[in-house]
């Protein structure tokens, strides 16, 4: 084990975290080959498990830069319990994977409590994962992360296109911020072309660059997943990589396209303090960013007003944001407001 140690692995270290994150996700199974989950069908008819799994991108490398750890693991759990989500089910299970150079006992329980908040957050349980501590692989301090959850859904009532009818209302959710998308950009932008520090603050931004670009993806599990359940969403678009163009067109019918006036709800500033500085045009903007909207919701215009009470009610910003009309799969937004 000395050897071992010598080599740039140490054993001890990764057990004595595995201790510390049993005791932060209150799961003693942790640490077994595989992880465990009692499943209980319930009520569901046609049982059909939904997968996810999905990674943080380069905004790791700000966490890094910035020494900031204990948010990007809230991203990790996000960016997979809402696939799950959007495709009308329960996330049930999350499993995470983090890859690192050198086990830092600190910087790794950062990481892995902001998963257990995202766990937390998205109401599913951490059952396992994964430390590979690896020298040679990583720069010092520098770390990879993935992760992979699981839900639950009645093939029947699964959220598909075949649900979707001209004039139904698209309610956006508010994200915030940029969550995990389009960093390969800003980090061009910010850090290569013009040089800003992370301590710098924009003209439009509530703080310095480090906090505004971390702040974490938000995770709509609690708000959505009961609406879901009482058939009021058709539905629903993540709004990743990509932008509301691209994700918003994966959910729609051959004979349906969408429209969105983006006068409906407000533009984050970073998103218009990065489109200023950058040089980028409404088209770079609406193809990579989310505008302002993380999560589109497809519902039909008799349930908008309830659909909007209780997720208002849930704590979240909804914007009527626009509708679906006769076309062919397009999604086009008027940026009257940009």
């Amino acid at each position: 084990m000395d050897a071992y140690k010598k080599a740039g692995v140490d054993i001890n270290a990764g057990y004595k975290l595995v201790d510390e994150i049993k005791q932060l996700s209150h799961n003693d199974a942790l640490g077994s080959f595989g992880g465990l989950f009692p499943l209980t069908l319930g009520h569901y008819q046609k049982p059909v498990l939904v997968s996810g799994t999905d990674g943080v991108g380069t905004k790791l490398l700000v966490a890094i830069n910035a020494g900031l750890h204990e948010t990007i693991g809230i991203d990790l759990v996000a960016m997979c319990v809402n696939d799950v989500l959007a495709q009308g089910a329960k996330p049930l299970f999350f499993l995470d994977y983090l890859g690192i150079g050198h086990l830092d006992q600190t910087q790794a329980k950062a990481i892995l409590t902001g998963v257990v908040t995202g766990t937390t957050q998205a109401g599913v349980k951490l059952i396992g994962g994964e430390t590979a501590e690896m020298p040679d692989m990583y720069q010092h301090g520098h770390y990879d992360l993935a992760g992979f959850t699981v839900g639950i859904a009645d093939q029947d009532r699964l959220l598909a296109a075949k649900n979707l009818r001209t004039g139904d209302v698209l309610l956006g959710l508010a994200s915030n911020g940029l969550h995990s998308n389009g960093f390969s950009l800003v980090r061009d932008i910010l850090f290569k072309q013009h040089h800003y520090s992370l301590d710098d603050q924009l003209s439009g931004c509530e703080g310095d660059l480090k906090h505004e670009l971390l702040r974490p993806t938000r995770i709509y599990v609690k708000s959505v997943l009961p609406l879901i359940e009482q058939g009021l969403i058709q539905s629903i678009a993540h709004i990743t990589g990509g932008g509301l163009i691209e994700n918003v067109g994966r959910i729609l019918p051959d004979h349906l396209s969408a429209e969105f006036d983006s006068t409906k709800w407000p533009v984050p500033a970073i998103m218009k303090d990065l489109q200023e500085i950058g040089n980028l045009s409404f088209d770079d903007l609406k193809h990579t960013f989310n505008l302002g909207l993380g999560m589109v919701l497809a519902v039909h215009p008799t349930d908008v007003d309830q659909v909007t009470a209780e997720l208002k009610k849930a704590g979240e910003t909804v914007y009527q944001a626009g509708r679906l009309v006769p076309g062919s799969k397009k999604v086009v937004i008027r940026e009257d407001s940009l």
